[in-house]
């Protein structure tokens, strides 16, 4: 049986096709349907289902623009109550791709509706699992997204859910099944995903920790639950998205990628008070950039920080990015529910800068400049990294301000005297930087090549390095 998984590192999402007998089937599609349409008809198939695993939380899927380009079904498991036409299977349904069989096992912990689909061959074969986010390579579906949607849905009682889903229902299958989760390492939908994005059910019955066949459901609900850091504030959103529907991506596409002179951009900023979003790579920014502009550099995970860092999914944005990457960073933001991009700079920084308007710039510090800068004693320094990443290992003198809290925690950097701010390795130090420079802090510097440089160097004390699974 062939099963083709289609990965997107971004956002750490994997999708899935299967073809058979000129029948076609997506599951967990992304926003962008396009590609799933180009296999189909490279195939010479008729897409005929659209399978989800569940109402995502991290991104916003294609279900509703590839039903209504291909004439497919919507196909989800049972408890799905979504605000439009779709099919909502019973537990053991089966459904046919060609002469293949899809059959529905309900699994639900990580949401209500959560459900998995046992692939069968056309020899009657039982080949793998499409499991979402019930089950990853590693890990298991974090139970504390629904609650944010349905209040009475605790975290406790959604885990005791996934404890009897796993039990009852996944690990009774053959150890040969291959496992095809929805995500893998980096997303936020679990706390310590592998690399990996396959595996066989059998390995993952002798090393994910939450399939241990001695396992109470005391134990496993603390478990799970310890460690979970607060999910991301766009997750809710897109949530709600996903059942109620949204926008045709064509119409997001036609909305934003709208070619703005220096002098249109420039009113269109100042009559809408859109956010001026750049999505250069951090060292270009730094060097010269429109003022009040927020970097945010689509050479990393560009959307789950978009999310993290824009609060409200419904903020206009325009864009200033590298020539010919106007279309992608639409599409990015779009995959996560940021619908309303209304234009971008044409011919991005460069124009702006030949036509004479105002610019600025940050400064960055190698890590020789760094290490200077320290022994004058007189500098605070901040880590955006995460707290468990700077518990693990850090410059002994600096403080800890995870980037997605540092609107919180504003009055904590100097207005008046220089600052310096790292990272791992000056993605997310250069958000940072940008969005306090926004906020008229005038005197912030970066390091480049964050604390992986730092490290390297030996030129700056820091602290011992304490394995971070030690820390949960």
């Amino acid at each position: 049986m062939k099963v083709e998984q289609i990965y997107t590192g971004c956002i750490a999402h994997a999708a899935y096709y299967i073809e058979n007998k000129g029948e076609a089937a997506v599951f967990d599609p992304l926003r962008e349907v396009q590609p799933y349409i180009d296999r189909a008809e490279n195939d010479g198939a008729k897409m005929k289902y659209v399978f989800e695993t569940h109402f995502h939380a991290d991104f916003v899927s294609g279900h509703l623009d590839l039903a209504k380009k291909t004439g497919a079904d919507i196909v989800y498991g049972p408890t799905a109550k979504p605000g439009f036409e779709a099919v909502i299977a019973e537990d053991n349904q089966e459904f046919k791709v060609g002469d293949y069989t899809i059959r529905v096992i309900h699994t639900p912990g990580h949401t209500m509706e959560s459900t998995t689909y046992l692939l069968i061959d056309e020899n009657g074969k039982e080949h793998g699992i499409i499991t979402g986010d019930t089950l990853f390579i590693g890990d298991v579906g974090r139970p504390d997204l629904a609650q944010h949607v349905i209040a009475d849905l605790t975290e406790e009682k959604l885990a005791s859910h996934l404890f009897d889903s796993l039990r009852n229902k996944i690990m009774p299958l053959s150890d040969d099944l291959i496992v095809y989760p929805n995500h893998g390492a980096g997303s936020a939908c679990g706390k310590m995903m592998s690399k990996e994005t396959t595996d066989t059910l059998g390995n993952q019955k002798k090393t994910n920790y939450a399939l241990r066949a001695d396992m109470t459901r005391e134990e496993f609900v603390k478990e799970l639950l310890t460690g979970l850091t607060a999910p991301p504030g766009y997750f809710p959103k897109n949530v709600l998205m996903n059942i109620q529907g949204y926008d045709s991506l064509d119409e997001v596409m036609d909305r934003g990628q709208q070619p703005l002179s220096p002098e249109a951009f420039e009113a269109a900023a100042n009559e809408t008070r859109a956010l001026m979003l750049d999505t250069r790579p951090a060292e270009q920014f730094a060097q010269g950039f429109v003022p009040n502009s927020i970097n945010i550099g689509l050479d990393s995970n560009f959307a789950m920080w978009v999310g993290e860092m824009i609060p409200d999914i419904k903020q206009q944005i325009l864009l200033i990015t590298e020539p010919g990457k106007e279309e992608e960073s639409i599409i990015r933001l779009a995959r996560v529910g940021y619908d309303h991009a209304i234009g971008y700079l044409e011919g991005g920084f460069e124009a702006w800068k030949k036509s004479g308007k105002e610019t600025d710039s940050i400064k960055r510090l190698s890590v020789d400049e760094f290490a200077e800068v320290l022994k004058s004693g007189d500098v605070k320094v901040f880590d955006v990294r995460k707290k468990s990443e700077h518990d693990s290992h850090h410059v002994l003198s600096a403080e800890n301000t995870p980037l997605n809290q540092i609107n919180d925690h504003l009055a904590s950097f100097p207005k008046d005297s220089r600052f310096v701010l790292h990272c791992a390795g000056g993605y997310r130090s250069m958000i940072a930087a940008s969005i306090l420079k926004a906020r008229g802090f005038e005197h912030v510097v970066d390091v480049i090549g964050g604390f992986g440089e730092i490290e390297k160097s030996g030129k700056v004390e820091v602290s011992e390095y304490v394995c971070p699974t030690t820390l949960l």
